[in-house]
């Protein structure tokens, strides 16, 4: 198997409790991340915006352990099944996707 990074070295995963399968969060990893993560048994990330690698729940506690790892057909999206230690997302929701989309649409127009 040969994953398909992108242009930056990157690859999409989305993160889903191993218990409930709600999606939990989208995060990116690069080989080290991936590498790190398999490691650990916990997920580790790469942070664009800080340009770092980030262990999910390092400060919070709200660490994510890996149950199993699957790569969709076309190889360049990971779908990471895990058990949470709490909540996912930073605004201390369970998951990232609590707002539909008619809760921003104000905001697109």
């Amino acid at each position: 198997m040969n994953l398909k990074w992108d242009s930056q070295g990157l690859i999409p995963a989305v993160v889903q409790d191993a218990t409930t399968r709600q999606v939990l969060m989208v995060a990116y990893m690069n080989a080290e991340s991936l590498q790190k993560t398999l490691e650990m048994g916990e997920t580790v990330f790469w942070s664009r915006s800080r340009g770092e690698l980030w262990h999910k729940g390092a400060t919070s506690g709200n660490t994510q352990t890996v149950r199993e790892i699957f790569v969709d057909c076309d190889e360049d999206t990971l779908l990471i099944l895990v058990d949470p230690a709490g909540p996912a997302c930073h605004t201390g929701a369970v998951t990232c996707f609590f707002r539909t989309l008619e809760d921003i649409t104000d905001a697109v127009k």
